[in-house]
């Protein structure tokens, strides 16, 4: 290889070591200074740590003053109320226990007062028993002085004291009753007589009495037989659809219908009618006609009920009761119409609440439904006013209208005002002239009642019914009653009569008691 290229070669390396040398002593130094630029920083670092912690330092120790000088003055400041409030519960608890001081003085002098008081009782209790003693002891001399002097023991005396007493109150006793009777009854009787008379004005009613048998006319005798037909088989037919009975007897021209249900009595009558006016009389006939005449009695029913309602001017009544109320105007009483009655009581009952001013239309609805109980009567157990009553509450009808049900026999004593009014309109319907006709046997019945209840009294001598019932008169013996028990055997003979009869309007008792001397002129 030649020399020059070694040099070369030579040259490049000892460059390249040159340049690697400083490389390396550039380094070095850059190291050198950094690390003093580090080194000065680091100090610069550390004063300004050393300056912060030193700030921190200051700043914390002036906080710590600044907090414990507000605590100091929070403590002052507790310290100092918990001082005043100390100071004031003692000012408190002092004037408590003056007050308790003040009470137990008070309470010591008060019971001095009841121990001083209590001596002072006893003192006067021993005085006071011995004063009895000495009383008793009186009065033990003076009984004896004066069973000496009259002759009568002590039972004795009080036996005659006590009767004159009694005899004395009896005579007061009458005569209050007398007095109070007297005053309470004209003004009871005028107030009640405008009352009815205001209310029997405003309610006209016919006075017509109804027959509780039907007769069907016949165009001639010869319609019997064809009525009866072959063999019975037509009036069975009848008899058996209707459940009436047909009277054929020698009345001429006429056929009589007897049933207990007034109902079942007028399908007979329609029916039987149709077929005498039609002519063709055979059971297919009957039956058809006996449908018919049924339908029509119950759209007459219907209509009665509906017409009831409307006249009386009452709502909300159920249907049921509707159509039992139509049922009544095919029932009689005492050949009364009892539909016709029930409307009488409604418009009576009705006036004479408006007058007293209670609401008339509860009054009107218990006078009309007091008697819905005969309208099932003939079908159900029980007497109408038990059967009325379970009617009005299966219908849901209110409590005044079933008590006004209950009360108007006089089955429960009436009371409300409205049960009253019920009571008296209904006395006042079936007593009215011409509304009811009573057979004679039960008139007779009545009658002798009457009298046998006037004639259990002790002292009465006789008695006579008279007036048609409306009045008993009784005898008294004069020896036995005195003027003033006169007015009490009169009260008590008049609730006798109450209790035990049933009768339309009132009964006068009427009492005598005489005294007679005879003597003979010879």
């Amino acid at each position: 290889m030649p020399d020059f290229v070694m040099n070369i070669i030579f040259c490049a390396a000892g460059l390249v070591v040159g340049c690697l040398l400083a490389g390396i002593i550039a380094f070095r130094l850059g190291v050198s200074h950094r690390k003093k630029i580090a080194e000065k920083t680091i100090g610069s670092a550390e004063d300004e740590a050393k300056r912060i912690v030193s700030e921190a330092l200051n700043a914390a120790e002036s906080k710590k003053k600044e907090i414990l000088l507000e605590a100091k003055d929070e403590i002052h400041r507790q310290r100092t109320e918990l001082e005043r409030e100390l100071k004031e519960r003692r000012v408190d608890i002092q004037r408590q226990e003056r007050r308790l001081q003040q009470k137990e003085e008070s309470l010591d002098r008060k019971i001095d007062n009841y121990e001083r008081k209590e001596e002072e009782i006893a003192k006067r209790q021993k005085e006071v028993e011995a004063r009895l003693a000495e009383a008793e002891k009186l009065k033990k001399e003076q009984f004896e002085k004066l069973e000496l002097i009259s002759g009568f023991t002590s039972e004795q005396a009080k036996e005659h004291l006590l009767s004159i007493l009694e005899s004395e109150l009896i005579h007061e006793k009458a005569r209050k009753i007398s007095e109070i009777e007297s005053q309470i009854r004209d003004e009871a009787d005028q107030r009640a007589r405008e009352l009815i008379t205001h209310a029997i004005q405003r309610c006209a009613a016919d006075q017509v009495t109804e027959s509780t048998v039907s007769v069907v006319p016949l165009p001639n005798d010869e319609m019997k037989g064809r009525i009866i037909g072959r063999e019975g088989r037509n009036i069975r037919a009848i008899e058996t659809l209707t459940g009436v009975d047909l009277i054929i007897d020698d009345t001429p021209e006429a056929i009589t219908l007897s049933s207990f249900d007034p109902v079942r009595r007028e399908i007979a009558r329609i029916a039987l009618e149709r077929l005498i006016s039609d002519g063709r009389i055979h059971p297919a006939r009957i039956e058809e006609m006996v449908e018919k005449a049924r339908r029509e009695v119950e759209a007459t029913i219907k209509q009665e009920g509906e017409r009831a309602v409307i006249e009386t001017g009452l709502h909300g009544i159920s249907p049921e009761i509707i159509k039992l109320l139509g049922r009544l105007h095919y029932r009689t009483s005492y050949g009364q119409n009892v539909l016709n009655h029930s409307k009488e009581v409604a418009f009576l009952s009705g006036i004479m609440a408006s007058e007293l001013g209670i609401d008339p239309a509860i009054a009107r609805r218990a006078g009309l439904l007091h008697d819905i109980g005969k309208a099932v009567d003939h079908e159900v157990e029980g007497s109408h006013v038990e059967i009325g009553i379970d009617i009005a509450r299966k219908h849901k009808e209110g409590d005044a209208v079933i008590h006004a049900i209950q009360a108007h026999h006089g089955d429960v004593e009436p009371k409300t005002i409205v049960a009253c009014l019920v009571q008296a309109a209904d006395a006042i319907s079936a007593a009215r002239p011409g509304a009811r006709r009573e057979n004679l046997e039960s008139y007779i019945k009545r009658l002798e009642k009457l009298e046998e209840i006037a004639n259990e009294f002790e002292g009465v001598e006789r008695s006579f019914a008279i007036q048609a019932g409306r009045e008993v008169r009784i005898i008294v013996r004069p020896e036995t009653i005195s003027d003033d028990q006169m007015v009490i055997l009169a009260r008590e003979i008049a609730k006798k009569i109450e209790e035990n009869l049933e009768y339309p309007g009132q009964i006068k008792v009427n009492l005598i008691r005489e005294n007679r001397a005879i003597e003979y002129a010879k």
